[in-house]
């Protein structure tokens, strides 16, 4: 979904909030002259230009985690039907089929869920999966505590040689592309299953097609793709990804649209976070859980605190920055200040007391002049 802004949206516009497939480039960015900071109602923010927003200065916010219980309950669902064919039994009777097997069809109960990358939804899912019996192992790439029983192995392949059904849940990196190819299904149990929730480039699929064909996996569950459509329809083909009609034709496979976090549950705690994240970052300044800016917090100014005001100078990271604010905010009282950085931004607040409008108006017009200047804010 491409978006525009009209000609008076380009004046007007401090505060924009978009679903997962609306595209915001630097072309659009490049109209929004106000903006100030943008809400993605979503998981990943991969649709929005990040390098350009923080160059000037504006601050992207998502809800990475909001969904983590949507996403675990799902994995469990998927691990039950895929241990007793559940999707091919549908299928069958759908069509008219009666085929009562019990044939390579088990409990979960004793089996052992390998899960690759520890975080918020690996976390939730070794909760649930050990509470239906099963044992727990995981892998990632930092020493981790375990939740309950679980088990942290040393490599992916000690996890893989070891797990009945392995889960993914990983971010999409350079690291993570293929992270699932030909030499990892070798390390596999034969007839052991893979689940992959997290990113569609993280698993080779013609790898797995082949792994599927060979016996050596019993059964898949994929939620995401290398190249998903951009709208609901019949778009899900061979057109889309070069082997779509050949993994449809898989036995005992799911292929779900992406809809690990769509809930009812979900979508409304990311409405509530991105919102409170969005309204926190224009009353305050503050920006945490911001995904391009440097993290900054402060104590928030109260109503015993009338003529105090919040300065905000987001800044390119250059030497001698500090050194210049500070002789503009030397002949006021600072009460507080912080300052931090990411990559080639920094992000500065300082609260400052007994201010007048002139005063405020002085330090607004002193900081923008400065050459190492991205944006300006004053709160009061």
């Amino acid at each position: 979904m491409a978006f525009r802004f009209a000609d008076s949206e380009k004046r007007d516009v401090h505060v924009i909030g978009i679903r997962s497939k609306t595209k915001l480039t630097e072309k659009v960015l490049r109209e929004a002259k106000n903006l100030l900071v943008v809400g993605c109602f979503c998981i990943g923010t991969n649709q929005v230009d990040l390098d350009y927003a923080a160059k000037h200065g504006i601050a992207v916010f998502n809800s990475p985690f909001a969904n983590s219980r949507s996403v675990a309950e799902l994995v469990i669902a998927e691990i039950i039907v895929l241990a007793r064919q559940l999707g091919d039994r549908s299928n069958e009777m759908h069509r008219g089929t009666w085929n009562k097997v019990s044939s390579k069809c088990w409990e979960i109960r004793g089996k052992t869920l390998g899960i690759v990358g520890y975080g918020h939804i690996g976390s939730q899912l070794s909760v649930l999966a050990e509470a239906m019996g099963m044992s727990v192992i995981y892998y990632d790439i930092v020493t981790l505590m375990a939740i309950g029983s679980a088990r942290q192995v040393p490599t992916l392949d000690d996890l893989l040689r070891q797990a009945d059904f392995t889960s993914l849940h990983v971010p999409e990196t350079p690291e993570t592309k293929n992270m699932l190819s030909s030499k990892q299904f070798e390390q596999m149990k034969t007839g052991s299953y893979l689940i992959n929730a997290s990113r569609g480039t993280v698993v080779d699929i013609p790898a797995l097609i082949k792994a599927s064909r060979g016996g050596k996996i019993a059964g898949a569950a994929l939620d995401v793709y290398p190249n998903e459509p951009a709208a609901n329809g019949d778009y899900f083909n061979s057109s889309l990804n070069h082997w779509g009609e050949e993994l449809c034709s898989l036995n005992n496979i799911i292929l779900t649209p992406h809809i690990g976090g769509s809930t009812e549950e979900a979508q409304r705690a990311i409405g509530v976070e991105v919102s409170e994240s969005l309204v926190r970052y224009i009353n305050q300044g503050i920006t945490l859980a911001s995904v391009n800016l440097p993290e900054v917090n402060l104590r928030s100014l109260t109503q015993d605190e009338p003529n105090h005001a919040r300065v905000i100078y987001i800044h390119r990271n250059v030497p001698g920055v500090l050194r210049k604010v500070n002789e503009i905010l030397a002949d006021h009282n600072v009460d507080k200040q912080i300052s931090d950085s990411k990559g080639d931004i920094a992000y500065l607040m300082a609260d400052v007391s007994n201010v007048k409008t002139e005063d405020i108006k002085n330090i607004h017009d002193s900081l923008d002049s400065l050459t190492s200047r991205v944006l300006t804010r004053v709160l009061y």
